[in-house]
Order: C-alpha cells, then sequence, then structure tokens
C-alpha cells in the first residue's frame, strides 16, 4: 500500500511540478565545474533533482572571489533557486539574499548567522567524521609509519577534514601500538592541481606513503603523485569518491554528501517544505561516510574493514565523538573501544 500511494505521489509531482517552471542555478566557487570534487559533488544532486521535477537548470562559473556578488545577483533575477558553493562565498551570499526576497538560496558549506534571512537555507557537514574513518585505514595501511595531509587554504571545513583524519590516526595507534608521523601542508589554493602535485611530491620524497587531500582541483594533482610513484604508495580523495581517479592508487576517500545535500535543498523547495536556516550533516544523517574502496578493499583486508564499520557505528551511536575543533583534537583522549 505504502509502495503504491509513493508512486502515485511521484506521478502527481512528475506531471504538476514543471507547470511551475522553476529554474536553479548554481553559482560555484573560483574551483568551477570539472574539480571532480566539491563543485562537481553539488551539480550532481541538482541534475538529479531537476530531471525527476523537469525543472530548468544552468550553471554560473566564478573566476575568481569578486565575481561571487555580481554572479549570485543576476542568477537570482532569472532563477528560483540559487546555489552558492563554498565558504568563500558566504559573505556574498548574506548580502545578495535579502535583495531578492522571492528567490530561494541555498548555501552549500556556508555558515548561518545571526538573523538568518528567511529565503536562506545553507548545508553544513560533519567532515571530522568521514575524515576520521580515512585516518583509521591510513594508520593501518602505511608501511613508512608517516602520512601526509594536503589541505587548500586552512577554513573550518578543511580543517575539519584534518582533525578528523590525525583522531583517526590516533586511534589506530592507542589500539594497535604503533606510531606514524603526520606530515601537512597547505596550497592555499583550490584550483591549481600542480601545486597539489608538488605538495603530495615532497611529502612523498620526505617519507610518507600516504597522503590526505582536502584542497579541491588541486587535490588532483595529489592523486597524480601517487600514481606517478606507484606501487607502495597512495593518495586519499575527498567530498566524493575519487577512488576511480587512479585505481589501486587511491586508497580511500572522505566523502561528503554535498550531492545529497543539493538535491534536498531543491525537493523541499518544490514540494512547499523548505526551512530557512542551517542543516548538518554526518555519519548519521548519511550525510558524511567513507568510499567502498572498489579498487583498493582486498589489499585493506577484511579485518580492518570490519573495523571501520564498527567505529562507524560508535559514531552515529554518539559513543565516540570526534574532534571538531583544533582545541578538541589537543584534548582528545581515545575513548575505551574494544574491537570485534
Amino acid at each position: 500500500m505504502k509502495l503504491k500511494l509513493l508512486l502515485v505521489f511521484s506521478l502527481i509531482l512528475m506531471f504538476a511540478l514543471p507547470v511551475l517552471a522553476m529554474k536553479v542555478i548554481m553559482v560555484t566557487d573560483v574551483g568551477g565545474l570539472g574539480d571532480k570534487s566539491f563543485n562537481d559533488g553539488t551539480w550532481e544532486g541538482i541534475v538529479k533533482a531537476s530531471d525527476f521535477l523537469g525543472l530548468e537548470r544552468e550553471v554560473v562559473q566564478s573566476k575568481e572571489q569578486a565575481d561571487y556578488i555580481p554572479n549570485l545577483s543576476n542568477a537570482a533575477k532569472e532563477a528560483d533557486i540559487v546555489f552558492g558553493v563554498g565558504f568563500m562565498m558566504a559573505d556574498a551570499l548574506y548580502k545578495v539574499a535579502p535583495q531578492f526576497p522571492d528567490t530561494y538560496f541555498i548555501g552549500i558549506d556556508i555558515d548561518p548567522i545571526e538573523n538568518m534571512p528567511n529565503n536562506v537555507a545553507t548545508y553544513l557537514f560533519k567532515e571530522q567524521e568521514g575524515a576520521f574513518l580515512v585516518g583509521y585505514v591510513v594508520a593501518a595501511m602505511t608501511k613508512t609509519n608517516m602520512v601526509g595531509f594536503v589541505g587548500g587554504l586552512p577554513i573550518p571545513p578543511v580543517e575539519r577534514f584534518r582533525y578528523g583524519y590525525e583522531a583517526g590516526i590516533r586511534v589506530y595507534e592507542e589500539l594497535h601500538g604503533k606510531t606514524i608521523s603526520i606530515l601537512q601542508g597547505y596550497t592555499m589554493d583550490f584550483n591549481d592541481p600542480k601545486k597539489g602535485k608538488d605538495l603530495a611530491i615532497a611529502q612523498f620524497a620526505e617519507g610518507a606513503d600516504i597522503v590526505f587531500h582536502a584542497a579541491g582541483a588541486c587535490g588532483n594533482g595529489v592523486i597524480e603523485a601517487a600514481a606517478e610513484k606507484g606501487e607502495g604508495f597512495f593518495a586519499v580523495g575527498v567530498d566524493v569518491d575519487q577512488d576511480y581517479m587512479a585505481p589501486g592508487r587511491v586508497l580511500t576517500s572522505s566523502v561528503k554528501r554535498v550531492d545529497m545535500a543539493s538535491y534536498q535543498a531543491v525537493m523541499s523547495i518544490a514540494l512547499g517544505t523548505f526551512e530557512p536556516g542551517a542543516k548538518t550533516l554526518g555519519i548519521k544523517d548519511e550525510g558524511v561516510g567513507i568510499s567502498p574502496m572498489t579498487y583498493t578493499k582486498d589489499i585493506v583486508g577484511p579485518t580492518i574493514l570490519s573495523q571501520v564499520e564498527f567505529l562507524k557505528g560508535l559514531i552515529k551511536a554518539g559513543t565516540l565523538v570526534v574532534p571538531d575543533t583544533q582545541e578538541k583534537l589537543d584534548a582528545f583522549v581515545v575513548p575505551e573501544i574494544t574491537l570485534p
């Protein structure tokens, strides 16, 4: 009966909503489409929702931060729903949104402010939770006991990846009696793969055998560096499942379901259930996680994979709280954990 009702509802939705002739425009950050990461993931969710609902869609590329305000403003003049993608777009979005009260604005990775405009909803993520699982796998797989981290800009979402990564490594060290050194560097950019590649090459030269990136398109260079180094060296992807980019050389990816957030946002507006304010997605909401390791699960092995699932359950239950600030990371004490 429930399936029948869902089918009827879906058919009504498919035929009724196109009459609204709604349009969605996504304004990218400077990384733009083709980053194989954050922007591409957000666009994927918009495409899925707009295809289902029969809505018009468009992408506006930002070449520099000065483009954010004019791009958002121009988009709002012709679209019913405008997406602003990336932490760096926050100021622009909050300046533009009040000028277009009849347009819905969706911010991805944008923190809320006091007195949020009632036409704005933002989506945040507990990046640290997915990165924790990645850190645990990395700690298990390193042979040199030295690993790396390459960030873009040290903004809160990037740093939350780092906090979780380090916490996951720390838990593995505690449970398995291993000591691991962590190298870190920042490209200070999200758009230049060469900068990511250069940093990864430097960390590999210093002794790291696995490098996790949270650097947007710069991270594509990290993956390229691992692929060129070959057997015994790995990159770790971010935001979306990037394992396919260098099969066997991308150990795993810390997945952030920006596609799910953008899909949910469009659907909520179309269904009339939109609520302004901030929504934060974590493991419990299936908003973050770890890739299925399609190309590497055999070398990771069933023992580590089962431990990852167990730790994921602890996070979901709230038994294991992953630090989301430097202060909490510094104070982080590995809890009593009995592995299966």
